[in-house]
C-alpha cells in the first residue's frame, strides 16, 4: 500500500469537485466557513475553479473535472484533498484519467464519501492509494469540529487512531442543518449472525454500495486482483447505501458474492442506510443474511458509516480491526 506523506500544520489542503459542485447560497456559506476554520487551524487552502459551479449535477464537463483533480494530485504542496461533496456522475470522469500515471505519481490523502466512492475505490484497488471515507468539506464549517472530522485529519496526519462508535446519530433528514449534527436516535451496532462479540481484522475496502455497483464488470473493476494481492492480510469490507430498496440491495450483494468479491473476506460491516425501502416486507438485515449468510463470516449492521451522520472515518486500503459488542463498536486503524 502506497501511504501518502503525512499532513502537517502549514501544509496545503486542496478542494475539488469531481462530481457535483456547490452553488446553493447556504452551502456556499458553509464552504467559506469551512475554509476559514481550516485556515485558522493552521492549514493553507486552495480550491479548483469548478468547485462553486454546477450544471445538471456536474461541476464541469468530465474532462475539466479530471484535469482539476489531477492538478491537485500533481501539486507537491497539496498534502490532502477534501472533496466538495457527492452527486451522481463522477463515473464519467474516470474515462479521462490516466491510471498508469496515478500509479507512478506521489500519492496523497483524499477525503470524502458517497459518489466519491467512484474515485476513491479505484484509487485503492488500481493504484494502491488509500483514502479516507468520511464527511466532505462543508461539514468542516462546524465549530468546534465534531470528533469524526478531527479523526479524519488525524488519519491524514499519520496517526493510527482508535475510534469508538457514537452514542447517538441523526435521523437522516437534517444531519447538518445548523452547523452541527442533530443527534436524536440511539446508535446500536448489531451482530446479525452472531450473539457473541465480533472481532474482524483485515485490509479495509468499501464505500457507497450504489457506486460500487456501477463499477462492477467495467474496465475499472480490479477487485479480484486486489484482494488476491492482499489475501494474507484478509479483507474487511465496509459498505453503506444511499438510496435503494431491499431486493435491489440483496441483488447487488449476490452479484458481488458471485463475482468473487468476498474471497479472503474476514467480515463485513454495514453502515446505516440513508433511504432503504423494505419491499416484500424484506428487512435490511434479512437481505444481508439471505445474500451472504452462507459465507460464514461475521456481519455487522447499523454501524457509524456513511450518509447518516456522524460517521467514523474509515480508511480504504488501511488495516482495520473492528470490534462489535453489546451494541457498541470500535475501529482501530493501522498503516501496514
Amino acid at each position: 500500500m502506497r501511504y501518502p506523506e503525512n499532513l502537517k500544520i502549514g501544509d496545503t489542503i486542496g478542494i475539488c469537485a469531481p462530481s457535483a459542485g456547490i452553488v446553493e447560497e447556504e452551502k456556499i456559506k458553509k464552504l467559506e466557513i469551512a475554509i476559514k476554520n481550516l485556515e485558522n487551524a493552521g492549514y493553507k487552502v486552495i480550491e479548483t475553479k469548478s468547485v462553486r459551479k454546477d450544471i445538471k449535477g456536474r461541476s464541469a464537463k468530465q474532462k475539466l473535472r479530471a484535469e482539476e483533480f489531477m492538478s491537485l494530485m500533481e501539486n507537491e504542496d497539496v498534502k490532502l484533498i477534501i472533496y466538495a461533496g457527492g452527486g451522481d456522475f463522477l463515473m464519467e470522469m474516470l474515462d479521462e484519467l490516466d491510471f498508469n500515471k496515478l500509479k507512478e505519481i506521489k500519492p496523497k490523502w483524499t477525503l470524502g464519501f458517497s459518489d466519491i466512492t467512484t474515485i476513491s475505490f479505484p484509487l485503492n484497488t488500481i493504484c494502491d492509494i488509500p483514502s479516507i471515507y468520511c464527511d466532505a468539506i462543508k461539514s468542516y464549517a462546524m465549530k468546534p469540529l465534531y470528533r469524526n472530522l478531527v479523526d479524519a485529519l488525524k488519519i491524514a496526519s499519520g496517526e493510527e487512531i482508535i475510534q469508538n462508535s457514537f452514542e447517538k446519530h441523526c435521523d437522516g433528514k437534517d444531519d447538518n442543518l445548523d452547523y452541527t449534527y442533530n443527534l436524536t436516535l440511539k446508535t446500536k451496532w448489531k451482530n446479525i449472525n452472531s450473539k457473541d462479540t465480533v472481532i474482524m481484522q483485515g485490509r479495509g475496502m468499501g464505500g457507497c454500495l450504489d457506486c460500487i455497483d456501477t463499477l462492477i464488470g467495467t474496465k475499472f473493476d480490479k477487485v479480484k486482483e486486489y484482494i488476491k494481492k492482499y489475501k494474507n492480510d484478509g479483507i474487511v469490507w465496509f459498505l453503506e447505501c444511499y438510496e435503494m430498496n431491499t431486493p435491489q440491495f440483496q441483488r447487488i450483494l449476490w452479484k458481488m458474492k458471485n463475482a468473487g468479491y468476498f474471497e479472503y473476506c474476514k467480515g463485513i460491516i454495514f453502515g446505516r442506510p440513508y433511504i432503504m425501502r423494505e419491499d416484500y416486507e424484506l428487512t435490511f438485515d434479512e437481505a444481508c443474511l439471505d445474500a451472504l449468510g452462507n459465507l460464514n463470516i461475521p456481519i455487522v449492521t447499523g454501524a457509524d458509516i456513511g450518509h447518516v451522520a456522524p460517521q467514523i472515518a474509515m480508511v480504504n486500503g488501511g488495516i482495520l480491526k473492528i470490534t462489535s459488542e453489546n451494541g457498541k463498536g470500535i475501529v482501530e486503524t493501522f498503516f501496514k
